[in-house]
């Protein structure tokens, strides 16, 4: 370590602090610590996608006579979705609040307990209002990780792979819904488990993943600018001191010096009047572009999770337990898209990346639309429709998550990223599986159209304006794109929003 690093924190004797640590942070190579955070930090996206995905897979099933409940199709992917979505908005609120007065750390670790005793509940459902309930719960948990996760990810990955980064942790959702796919197979064989067992297994399985990451979760550090900008200057001090002599040992050479410092006076908490006031106030542009990307992808995305097997089912006669087949492989083309897609959001840049991801899925599905409606779709061709459409809808529904996780003064984070992930949700989230459910049960071509129309056409409005509102973020620090509200202006160095 140098000298100039290790005395990057001084605290003035007015309650001040001038630190190095976000510079300190962005300057770092990518290192093993860093693939312990998107480790911990990413597995429970994974989760999220085994459990919705098995959901929407096991639906058939489970209101089937036998299954153990007295519950239809409809209700599972209309209802209980919507359910989901809404204890995940309420979730994102209420843990949103809670992850900016605690600390990332404290908050990522009790959404996932909340999550997982919700999911083995959902397990046990005797009756309808039961698993109600806990569908609503385990949303309530996830909402929470949403926004607990997202600030720990940006604040703790250097600038210059961030946005990879954060798109590659949240398309791991897919690789859950890979697994959901291919579980529900097995688990909706009756030569292998019983109608009123197999899907309750499922459930069960997910929380013992969910047990895993939660052992490992435990070896991720509080995030050092949410620290020093909470009173605890020493300690952001002495974890990123930590980090760069483990980096430099793994390298072999000692790290370049930190450009430039930032001067905060520390705060224990922000009201909500002034995180309103700065968001709405201060960067009314940003979220008008935060409102419409979370809005576009909630809707389509919700809609497609929780339909997509009643689609197979009703117009191409899939079978109930062959479904997982045809969404493992959209999942796959899911996963794709922010893995491959993912670097160009920091090297093309953000502007051109978002809006281009937004507008061509929108297209495709407007296509897509247009073959079903001509009955030119087989459950094949369909899948394949759907796997190419989403390939670009995930990195861009990704980018909405990045995008209000970055483009907001470091004390408004987590409460940013909860209420857009909130709002956006609520009116896409919640009204398309709703909308959707009924549209593809009435057995209508015609009707699910126009729910693929829908779909597109916020895609498409979202990509519109991201054209012209989306910030230029990439390979910039945190505190460049906009100034901590604690930053004491006159003494701040390279950090001017």
């Amino acid at each position: 370590m140098t000298g100039e690093a290790s005395s990057a924190s001084v605290p003035a004797s007015t309650g001040t602090i001038t630190t190095a640590v976000p510079a300190r942070l962005d300057r770092l190579p990518w290192s093993r610590w860093h693939w312990m955070i998107v480790i911990g930090l990413g597995t429970v996206w994974i989760l999220d996608g085994l459990e919705v995905t098995i959901v929407g897979n096991v639906a058939g099933r489970i209101a089937e006579e036998g299954s153990g409940l007295d519950i239809t199709s409809a209700q599972i992917t209309g209802l209980a979705a919507a359910l989901y979505v809404a204890g995940a908005c309420l979730g994102a609120l209420f843990f949103g609040r809670l992850t900016d007065l605690y600390g990332r750390k404290k908050l990522f670790m009790a959404t996932l307990i909340v999550y997982l005793a919700a999911t083995a509940l959902t397990a046990l459902s005797f009756e309808t209002w039961w698993f109600f309930l806990f569908r609503f719960l385990t949303g309530f948990g996830i909402g929470g990780e949403y926004a607990a996760i997202n600030s720990a990810i940006d604040e703790l990955i250097p600038s210059h792979y961030r946005g990879r980064v954060d798109l590659i942790i949240n398309g791991s959702y897919w690789l859950g819904a890979i697994g959901g796919s291919l579980l529900s197979i097995v688990m909706l064989d009756t030569d292998i488990f019983p109608k009123d067992l197999g899907w309750r297994l499922s459930f069960a399985l997910g929380v013992v993943l969910g047990l895993v990451v939660l052992l490992v979760r435990r070896h991720v550090p509080e995030s050092p600018r949410w620290q020093f900008i909470h009173g605890q200057g020493e300690k952001a001090d002495e974890l990123v001191s930590s980090v760069e002599r483990e980096i430099e040992k793994e390298k072999g050479k000692p790290l370049p010096p930190p450009a430039g410092e930032i001067t905060i006076h520390q705060r224990k908490s922000i009201g909500f009047g002034l995180i309103a006031k700065t968001v709405f106030g201060r960067y009314p542009r940003r979220a008008v572009l935060g409102l419409a990307l979370f809005i576009g992808q909630a809707f389509l995305y919700n809609a497609i999770t929780f339909g997509f097997g009643a689609i197979l089912i009703t117009f191409f006669d899939v079978p109930t337990g062959s479904t997982g087949y045809y969404f493992a492989v959209i999942a796959a083309g899911n996963f794709l898209g922010p893995l491959l897609l993912g670097k160009f959001f920091d090297t093309v840049g953000r502007r051109i990346m978002i809006s281009g991801t937004y507008l061509l899925s929108g297209l495709l599905l407007f296509g897509t639309a247009w073959l079903f409606d001509n009955g030119s779709l087989t459950a094949t061709t369909m899948t394949a429709c759907w796997c190419v459409v989403l390939f670009f809808a995930s990195a861009g529904a990704s980018s909405a998550y990045l995008t209000v996780s970055e483009v907001f003064p470091m004390e408004t984070r987590a409460m940013a990223i909860a209420f857009f992930y909130a709002l956006g949700t609520a009116a896409g989230g919640i009204s398309g599986p709703l909308i959707f459910a009924g549209l593809t049960e009435s057995g209508v071509v015609g009707d699910t159209v126009l729910a693929f129309q829908i779909g597109a056409g916020l895609m498409c409005a979202a990509g519109i304006v991201a054209a012209f509102l989306a910030v230029n973020a990439e390979r910039r620090s945190l505190e460049d794109i906009a100034t901590p509200l604690s930053a004491t202006e006159a003494k701040t160095e390279n950090a001017r929003g």
